[in-house]
């Protein structure tokens, strides 16, 4: 079975199980670094934020033996877990007084994100691209925002200066960083002793590690790193989800990093997630983040 006859099946074994007050369809979106992808949404009579899953894992599912009725039952209970019990009302981010504190910012790669650039306002950082959001809400699966697009500066009659400076001040406070070893995030996530990974390699990212890889935008951040760690050193842009902290005494050197970082992202890393393809250098003399 071909991926989309997998997604048609999956549709029809969901609208099966539900009931007559929700619609269940197909659902196509180009999400960060012009990606495609395809997933079932499922909304509810009466609500009007409503929640896409995406089934590329699913199909993996699938084609390691899991039956097309076994994977809809489990999207109706991620469905039951996340869905909206109430309406996100239109009237509420029309005005710009009621969104100000929710702005955040994300980072994204300048290049891949051209075409999306046309439309949102966003600002240079070096070869990637600041794009703002609209938070509007955090819960144990992550987060549900709103891109906000060039109309959204008309219809609440302000400039990008203005939206980029609340999402400095909003997105630490509501996203606050992550710092650690490698070593310790390994061990989290695996359960795992990390041991084989020395603590000469850091990670940081938020504390929902969503679009952690901004938390190197946060004011004194870079700085205070390198104050911890007392020396220069390589910030390797692992996903968009968070970057890995190498100090220049324990980094291989630039091309040898460059290399590391191109590899594992043709390897390893979903193209959605791709940040950038090499690495940076902070320079403590400079107060500097370098290409």
């Amino acid at each position: 079975m071909t991926y989309f006859q997998f997604i048609h099946e999956v549709e029809v074994k969901v609208k099966e199980e539900v009931r007559d007050d929700v619609t269940v369809y197909i659902h196509s979106a180009v999400k960060n670094n012009g990606t495609k992808r395809h997933g079932l949404t499922i909304a509810q009579k009466g609500i009007n934020i409503f929640p896409t899953i995406y089934l590329e894992e699913y199909y993996q599912q699938f084609q390691g033996g899991s039956s097309v009725e076994h994977i809809a039952g489990e999207i109706l209970r991620l469905y039951k877990e996340v869905r909206f019990r109430r309406s996100f009302e239109g009237e509420f981010i029309k005005d710009y007084q009621n969104v100000r504190r929710k702005i955040i910012y994300r980072l994204v790669n300048r290049e891949a994100n051209k075409e999306l650039l046309k439309e949102v306002p966003y600002e240079e950082y070096l070869d990637l691209a600041v794009i703002f959001y609209v938070l509007i809400e955090v819960n144990s699966h992550g987060m549900a925002s709103l891109m906000i697009r060039d109309e959204h500066l008309e219809m609440w009659n302000v400039t990008k200066s203005e939206i980029a400076r609340k999402a400095k001040e909003n997105t630490p406070r509501l996203l606050p960083y992550e710092f650690g070893t490698m070593y310790a995030l390994i061990e989290e996530l695996t359960g795992e002793d990390g041991g084989s990974f020395e603590d000469v390699m850091y990670v940081m990212s938020n504390r929902l590690r969503s679009y952690g890889a901004a938390a190197i935008l946060y004011e004194d951040r870079l700085e205070g790193i390198g104050d911890y760690l007392k020396e220069n050193y390589y910030v390797l842009p692992s996903s968009v989800h968070e970057v890995i902290i190498v100090p220049e005494s324990a980094a291989p050197g630039w091309e040898a990093l460059n290399a590391l970082v191109a590899e594992v992202n043709e390897t390893q890393i979903e193209a959605e997630d791709i940040l950038s393809d090499h690495a940076y250098y902070y320079d403590r003399g400079k107060g500097k983040l370098l290409l």
